[in-house]
């Protein structure tokens, strides 16, 4: 039973060691749905998420005995440097069993701290049960990335640092993945405030939560996709799932795509690095999946350890979706000339060229033809149109891919 006075013991536990992240306002999302809507920014947390609140709790609890043994956890990456960062703090062995697609800065992170990293399973429920085999096998204190009372009551601290600040505050949107984060804002915020509103965000393709909430039992996911890993979590705990039921006030889900808008518009508005985790609470917002009018809301930006090639693919599709940018495949004749009347009509038109290629032998082509595949800078969708409709006037074939 995890009570208000177990986050407050985790509070005084976690006073010198994990930020007090930043709780501001967001000026655009206020204005567009009316409302006051703040991001609390524990993507600015030490090692990059919310998790090294729960881990140095958790950890700070151990006796010297069993912690001098070291200490073993699973984790698709955020908790794991959380506790490779507590370990390190208190001069204790670390071994992390991680999933073995987890992106390469979260991996690197954890090696920072010094700690043992095993690359393992498909997913985090297959590390998982690697590294419990493991734990029994060396007699090592295991750390568990989110059904533990000590990790929630660390997470829970988040809320009292909101509602602090934000006393009147009327809804708390949280990313859920394991339900560790959820569970511990929610007994917080309940016991500050019985009238608060918490609701819980998944990712379309990790929705077991969501589906047990609804069933009021435990119903696993057969497999988990999505590119929120921090919430890519395939098995329900039942613990947690009991907490949920009786604090939680609600469960929404989001796609990919919405996950992937909220990055780009966190980067580019909010100037603000976030991970699909990290999005999850801000895309509900974001794409209307709660209640938000004439409100006061938290959205919890969980973490920021994205993984940059994963940031290169989300910018590059958003600038596509937003007219920024174009791709095109235009057939020309291949003669000399040719090419340059084609990058002609493209500096009539104020289009930046970005990356050109020219392909003469697809079998796809007659004789005597070629493709040019390019890509351009535009500057919205009527200058996307204007382009089309001079490569039409001009009697040029194409395709915008």
């Amino acid at each position: 039973m995890i009570t208000f006075s177990n986050i407050e013991e985790a509070k005084r536990n976690l006073e010198n060691v994990a930020q007090k992240t930043p709780l501001t306002k967001a000026p655009l999302l206020s204005k567009t749905f009316n409302s006051e809507i703040y991001l609390k920014k524990e993507n600015l947390q030490l090692t990059g998420s919310f998790k090294l609140r729960g881990a140095f709790n958790r950890i700070a609890k151990l006796d010297k005995k069993r912690r001098d043994n070291g200490v073993v956890t699973a984790s698709a990456g955020n908790h794991a440097q959380g506790v490779a960062f507590s370990a390190q703090y208190f001069n204790c062995e670390a071994t992390i069993f991680m999933p073995e697609a987890t992106p390469l800065t979260k991996v690197s992170g954890v090696k920072s701290y010094g700690a043992n990293v095993v690359l393992t399973g498909e997913n985090f429920d297959e590390a998982y049960e690697a590294s419990l085999k493991f734990c029994e096998e060396h007699n090592k204190e295991f750390i568990h990335p989110f059904a533990d009372d000590e990790v929630i009551a660390g997470q829970g601290t988040i809320a009292v640092e909101i509602l602090e600040k934000i006393p009147d505050l009327k809804q708390l949107i949280v990313p859920i993945g394991g339900g560790g984060l959820i569970s511990g804002i929610a007994i917080a915020a309940k016991a500050i405030n019985p009238d608060i509103k918490v609701i819980g965000v998944v990712a379309s393709g990790a929705r077991g939560m969501k589906e047990s909430y609804k069933a009021q039992m435990p119903i696993d996911s057969k497999a988990v996709r999505t590119i929120a890993d921090g919430i890519a979590v395939r098995d329900v705990n039942p613990k947690l799932l009991d907490i949920i039921l009786d604090y939680v006030d609600h469960i929404v889900e989001v796609s990919d795509n919405e996950i992937a808008n909220a990055i780009l518009f966190l980067l580019e508005k909010h100037k603000l690095v976030v991970e699909g985790a990290g999005a999850a609470a801000t895309a509900a917002i974001m794409h209307e999946k709660i209640e938000i009018e004439d409100s006061k809301i938290c959205a919890i930006i969980s973490g920021g350890n994205i993984d940059v090639t994963m940031l290169s693919q989300i910018i590059e599709k958003g600038l596509v979706k937003s007219y920024r940018k174009m791709n095109l495949i235009v057939t020309l004749m291949d003669k000399p000339g040719a090419l340059m009347h084609l990058t002609e009509i493209f500096k009539e038109c104020s289009a930046n060229i970005v990356q050109i290629d020219y392909d003469r032998d697809s079998v796809k082509l007659e004789f005597g033809e070629a493709h040019v595949t390019i890509a351009l800078e535009t500057k919205g969708e009527e200058h996307q149109k204007d382009i089309r409709e001079k490569l039409k006037q001009n009697g040029y074939r194409y395709k915008q891919i």
